[in-house]
């Protein structure tokens, strides 16, 4: 965000932030009228009570009548009452509408960022992800459900007040005006000090988060290393900045609030001793004293409550800029507006766009064209350059090569993780960056070397394959994958939860369940990172014979580590440093290519 001028400018367009949750209230216009109601009838009791208290002292106690004395408090009772059932009203309308706006902010942004391109995601710290996601909108919560209904109470009371002052003694309340300057003007400037100070701690807060979730992430790694102490005293550098940045916002707005209160009540006691001076010369009686009185402590009340609402504002503000800033943002990977698809339920072309007509599901054949790539975080290298390659529909290539190679950039350039620096892929003949997301990665399934597993059951985490799938459908991929045996073991069977990241499994089942997420999808294109390279022998017999079941008719490209997994290919294509250095079968590659006869000898040994 770019420097203004002078810190009121800054607070001013700080707090211009707020603006942006306008659309989130608009749904809610009937409750808000209703919380704005209620929130004027319990400040207009508040201030009529002040006119009871002087028909209380003038009437009922001034003049020693018991029966205006009894009316009086009567008044005052009903008053009450009517403050109660307000403030319920308020209170009830104001916390209702807070969760409702804060569950559909939080809506907004986790679809925002479950959208979002890999690319962001290489820069973005997960951590502080999850602070917008939680911290930022709880504190927005905080400032809807208590200090907007506030800073509007306090502002019809500072406002009211002075009315009433006016009222009650014109010239008392001349006073009492010259007074005001004297606080709002520290108010404003310990104000723009505290949210700077706030700023800062939030974004401190954040480091806390993507600290610990790097941690929690690599738990195994830290405590097999022996780095318990070492990550903890990292940590504590952390927690040591953040209490520097609490204790100076603390520090801040401590100041505010004793300046605040040494002005405001120092005010109330001057005006006490020249009111009492009043009476004493006839020119009020005790009740108007005690009315302009309770006046002038919810004036003071008021601004108080101004100056404390104001700090929160400010924290808001800054999270409604950070939030703004994430749902602002647009993934550079995105569907085509312009397609129509035949049985897939798509939209009709947008305005002044070129219709394009897909094809029905089927078919698989690819072709990379002078395919280059070169990741966002890591622009001085090209991961992929002038890839050349067709694929028949139904064709098994297998991708081998030194680690670093370019293979796993072309399943994410396949799955449009990614669009190509240069060159086109085409899926059937069309452009992959014409082709619906959802559609394109429908007709993918894929089976990684590292799977991940969800929180959730075994049946849950199958049928992310394909969400409508039935039960039955379920437990056939399973028994597919060859990992039905080890589920039925399971203390609930299918049913049973697995663990966060599915902590409960091994290695090998982890990817057997994987694979059943592929069997379950029934796609046109395969691709498998090794899908067998986590099993014992006799469980990779059982799966190999699944895969090559499902392989069947279906277009499938294969990380490949094992020479029993090459030999089965139709095409091997033999990558280094992003190129293609050569294409052939086993044996033609093992007569022609150094690179390749060194891979054998060195990664496919235990095969052979």
């Amino acid at each position: 965000m770019r420097r203004r001028r002078n810190g009121a400018e800054e607070s001013r367009a700080d707090l211009k932030q707020l603006k942006s949750l306008k659309r989130y209230f608009r749904p809610y216009r009937g409750q808000i009228a209703a919380a704005i109601a209620a929130l004027v009838i319990t400040s207009g009791a508040v201030l009529g009570m002040g006119g009871a208290l002087r028909y209380l002292i003038d009437e009922g106690i001034g003049r020693g009548d018991v029966r205006l004395l009894n009316r009086s408090f009567i008044i005052a009772l009903g008053v009450v009452a009517l403050l109660a059932v307000a403030s319920y009203a308020r209170l009830f309308l104001v916390a209702w509408l807070g969760e409702k706006v804060v569950a559909d902010i939080r809506r907004d942004v986790y679809r925002k960022l479950v959208s979002m391109h890999m690319g962001f995601f290489e820069k973005a710290r997960t951590g502080e992800l999850l602070s917008r996601l939680t911290t930022d909108t709880t504190l927005l919560q905080t400032v809807i459900t208590g200090s907007a209904s506030m800073a509007l109470r306090n502002a019809i009371m500072l406002f009211g007040g002075c009315a009433m002052l006016l009222v009650t003694s014109p010239h008392l309340t001349a006073y009492i005006l010259l007074l005001v300057p004297l606080v709002v003007v520290p108010i404003i400037m310990l104000g723009r000090r505290v949210r700077r100070h706030s700023r800062e701690t939030q974004d401190r807060v954040a480091d806390i988060s993507a600290q610990g979730e790097e941690t929690l992430y690599g738990i195994r790694t830290i405590q097999a290393f022996a780095l318990e102490e070492y990550e903890t005293q990292r940590f504590e550098q952390v927690i040591q900045r953040v209490l520097r940045a609490g204790f100076s916002r603390i520090r801040t707005k401590a100041l505010l609030t004793s300046v605040v209160i040494s002005l405001v009540f120092g005010a109330i006691m001057g005006v006490l001793w020249m009111g009492g001076r009043d009476v004493l010369a006839g020119r009020m009686t005790s009740g108007d004293l005690s009315a302009f009185v309770f006046y002038s402590a919810i004036m003071a009340g008021a601004i108080g409550g101004l100056s404390d609402v104001m700090g929160d504002l400010h924290r808001a503000a800054g999270s409604a800029e950070r939030l703004g800033e994430l749902l602002s943002m647009e993934p550079l990977i995105a569907s085509p507006s312009s397609v129509r698809g035949e049985g897939w339920g798509g939209g009709g072309p947008a305005q002044d766009a070129p219709s394009l007509t897909l094809p029905p599901a089927g078919g698989g054949e690819i072709a990379f064209s002078h395919l280059s790539f070169i990741y966002p975080a890591r622009p001085d290298k090209p991961a992929v350059h002038d890839f050349n390659l067709d694929v028949a529909s139904g064709q098994t290539i297998a991708l081998v090569g030194p680690s670093g190679a370019g293979k796993s950039t072309i399943f994410q350039l396949l799955l449009r993780f990614y669009d190509p620096t240069g060159g086109t892929i085409l899926l059937n003949g069309i452009d992959l960056r014409q082709w619906p997301l959802p559609e394109l990665r429908g007709l993918i399934g894929i089976v990684p070397q590292d799977p991940i597993i969800f929180s959730g059951t075994a049946r849950e985490n199958i049928r992310l394959g394909n969400i409508r799938a039935t039960d039955e459908e379920v437990m056939q991929a399973a028994r597919a994958a060859s990992a039905l045996e080890f589920l039925e073991k399971l203390p609930y069977g299918p049913d049973s939860y697995l663990g966060e990241k599915g902590v409960q499994l091994s290695g090998g089942q982890k990817q057997r369940i994987a694979i059943a997420r592929a069997v379950i999808r029934n796609p046109r294109l395969l691709l498998l990172d090794e899908a067998t390279s986590a099993l014992d022998s006799e469980n990779e017999l059982y799966i190999r014979q699944a895969l090559e079941e499902l392989m069947q008719g279906r277009t499938t490209f294969v990380i490949a580590h094992r020479l029993s997994t090459i030999v089965r290919a139709d095409r091997i294509v033999l990558m280094n440093e992003g190129y293609i250095e050569a294409t052939g079968t086993h044996r033609e590659l093992l007569a022609d290519s150094p690179l390749y006869r060194r891979l054998a000898e060195l990664q496919f040994k235990t095969d052979s």
